[in-house]
């Protein structure tokens, strides 16, 4: 429940307690999380590798409630009414605002398409979602009537169009051995004081780094931070695990207080619900979205050639079509460090074995993502007006998939492959060029490789369904 006063001076602390009490006298009621889950269960060794799956994938479909923590307070006194922990909702209706967050009240909503070439679309945990169900990420300004007569409606924030989760586990493990390497990089500069060193991993260079004496020289970092943490979730490359994804979206979307954020007995969005998330139940989250299986390959007539033409157009420059573990397993990790990848490690996962059954490579495994986990400028035509000087800097997508995920590009302007490929620019414009030169036959081709990428048949069937077993209307 929220408390809608219309004195201005009312704080976020009357209202959570007016919140508690509300939530007190709902007799029948309770949250729709069921039994909580700690981290000391999931370290105990107790818990089978599908047991923290099935627990993962209870998390990611159930619909938070307010008993759950659904939502937070608003405080007239804080004038910052778009950070988390204070927002309005819409039309005063106490719940949901849609703009800027406050927009679900589960991860399945925004996940649920595994493929969207089949009519109907296929659906499945885990997935996509199509444009109704995209974030509209730290708005502050629309202008949906056009005042300015441009032929375009104004928007300052992010128009996120929902990724898939397939093959997480191979993508996080990638940039876990990236990140070493550059930080071995970093290290080596520090070493040798004002040499430029190559920043070179998995044949991904990121420029140079040196070392002054006093300071590191950074100006030579290219597509990644200066701290060089490469971190390939996000669209802009913001977050290097899937659970560093998981903190700030449950916060945004549901206003879900994750312990590990707040603090444990903390309201940090003073909603009257302490504890909403727990490191537990963050950590089989994390679990479950790294042991999706991956994308698969269907070889089909054409998609060959088109591999070859697809290369030598360009493209393979930034859509790589593998990357190669150096290990076959993948850690996971609590407190994460995000420059040490090898920091507090509780859990280890076989890459090759199910549920994720990437195929060997060396000693270690193939993840044939078709990125270079990498940020690059696109040109204007891609860019938002939100987050600059970054605001046309985007991290590779990751094209395994492609076939069955329309639509396309970050906000999900592209209906087709072909409109995607044309509205590449900055690094990529001369790729795009080289594709629209191409004679019909060219195009082909390519596009024969792309719809060979596609979606996994029948992702996480080994878990069954859902067995939770509790109704709360």
């Amino acid at each position: 429940m929220r408390c809608f006063s219309t004195v201005l001076a009312t704080s976020a602390f009357a209202c959570a307690a007016l919140s508690a009490s509300a939530s007190a006298q709902q007799a029948g009621q309770s949250p729709n999380l069921g039994a909580r889950i700690t981290q000391s269960q999931v370290l105990n060794g107790g818990w089978s590798l599908k047991t923290l799956r099935t627990e993962g994938r209870r998390i990611f479909t159930t619909p938070f409630n307010k008993l759950d923590g659904h939502g937070e307070a608003y405080d007239h006194t804080n004038p910052d009414h778009t950070s988390f922990g204070n927002r309005p909702t819409l039309q005063n209706n106490g719940t949901f605002l849609r703009v800027n967050g406050l927009d679900g009240q589960t991860c399945l909503e925004c996940h649920t398409i595994t493929s969207n070439a089949t009519i109907p679309a296929t659906l499945g945990v885990g997935g996509v979602g199509g444009i109704s169900n995209s974030p509209m990420f730290m708005t502050r300004n629309m202008d949906p009537r056009d005042s300015t007569n441009s032929g375009f409606a104004a928007f300052d924030g992010r128009l996120i169009n929902p990724p898939f989760l397939f093959g997480a586990g191979g993508i996080e493990a990638v940039g876990k051995e990236m990140t070493s390497d550059l930080q071995k990089a970093k290290q080596q500069a520090f070493n040798a004081p004002n040499t430029p060193v190559a920043l070179v991993t998995k044949g991904v260079n990121f420029g140079t780094i040196s070392y002054d004496g006093a300071n590191y020289v950074t100006t030579g970092v290219v597509g990644v931070e200066p701290d060089l943490v490469v971190r390939p979730f996000g669209r802009k490359g913001e977050f290097h695990t899937t659970r560093a994804f998981d903190r700030g979206a449950m916060q945004f979307h549901f206003g879900i207080q994750p312990v590990e954020v707040v603090g444990a007995g903390v309201d940090g969005d003073h909603d009257g619900v302490v504890d909403e998330l727990t490191e537990g139940e963050m950590s089989v989250l994390h679990i479950f979205a790294n042991t999706n299986p991956p994308p698969r390959v269907q070889s089909t007539a054409g998609s060959a050639a088109g591999l070859i033409t697809f290369q030598a157009i360009g493209c393979a420059e930034c859509h790589r079509p593998e990357l190669v573990t150096d290990s076959r397993y993948h850690t996971i990790s609590f407190p994460d460090v995000e420059t040490d990848p090898s920091a507090n490690i509780y859990l280890t996962l076989d890459l090759k074995k199910k549920p994720l059954k990437f195929s060997s490579s060396g000693s270690g495994v193939s993840v044939p993502c078709f990125a270079d986990l990498k940020r690059h400028d696109m040109g204007p035509r891609l860019a938002e007006s939100f987050g600059a000087p970054i605001d046309a800097h985007f991290t590779t997508a990751r094209l395994w998939g492609v076939a069955d995920t329309a639509p396309y590009l970050h906000d999900g302007r592209a209906l087709n492959l072909t409109d995607a490929i044309v509205a590449h620019g900055g690094e990529a414009q001369q790729a795009r060029d080289n594709f629209v030169n191409l004679t019909d036959a060219g195009k082909i081709q390519v596009l024969a490789l792309l719809r060979s990428l596609r979606t996994p048949e029948e992702p996480n069937e080994d878990l069954g369904k859902n067995t939770h077993g509790t109704t709360n209307n």
